[in-house]
């Protein structure tokens, strides 16, 4: 582990960075009946749920979790969810991750959704590194964050024992 830890965000700072991006999701979803916020776990899940905590709070539509468990060291996509993804047919997908680094853990996030007709498919993630292998993009950030590549961003959320908190390392 490097010696050095920079902090890039507090917990407080987290949570203003997931209310301004329900606030954007809301504005972006205002005639919405439902919409879908799937996590991607495990960090970007606790992203996911404290987004929905939010949106429950504010908006008018419904909201339902769904939990994306991946493998990303595979080469091909596997991935198990919490119910099924087709129940997902005809609503707007809120898919949600920690960080996006490479875009391969997102890219294989929308692989799950290939054989399903949504309304329309929104990506969140907390810090975006801006080094993408993959063709995606993000909708909604908390912070875009220029890095070295050998740098690492170490999000902790949900961690018995430690504040929230996001570090460069």
């Amino acid at each position: 582990m490097p010696d050095r830890k920079i902090l890039i965000l507090n917990s407080q700072q987290i949570q203003q960075k997931i209310d301004r991006i329900a606030y954007q999701v809301l504005e972006d979803n205002f005639d919405e009946e439902e919409v879908i916020i799937a996590g991607i776990l495990p960090r970007g899940n606790h992203v996911a749920e404290r987004l929905k905590a939010v949106l429950d709070k504010i908006a008018p539509f419904k909201t339902q979790l769904l939990s994306i468990e991946l493998d990303k060291q595979s080469s091909q996509l596997h991935a198990h969810t919490n119910f099924k993804v087709e129940d997902c047919a005809n609503k707007v997908i809120i898919l949600v991750d920690d960080v996006l680094n490479s875009g391969k853990t997102l890219a294989y996030g929308f692989g799950i959704f290939l054989d399903v007709p949504l309304k329309k498919l929104r990506t969140v993630v907390l810090i975006d590194r801006n080094h993408k292998n993959f063709p995606v993009t993000t909708d909604y950030a908390g912070v875009a964050l220029s890095t070295v590549i050998k740098q690492h961003i170490d999000v902790v959320i949900n961690v018995d024992g430690e504040e929230d908190a996001v570090y460069l390392m």
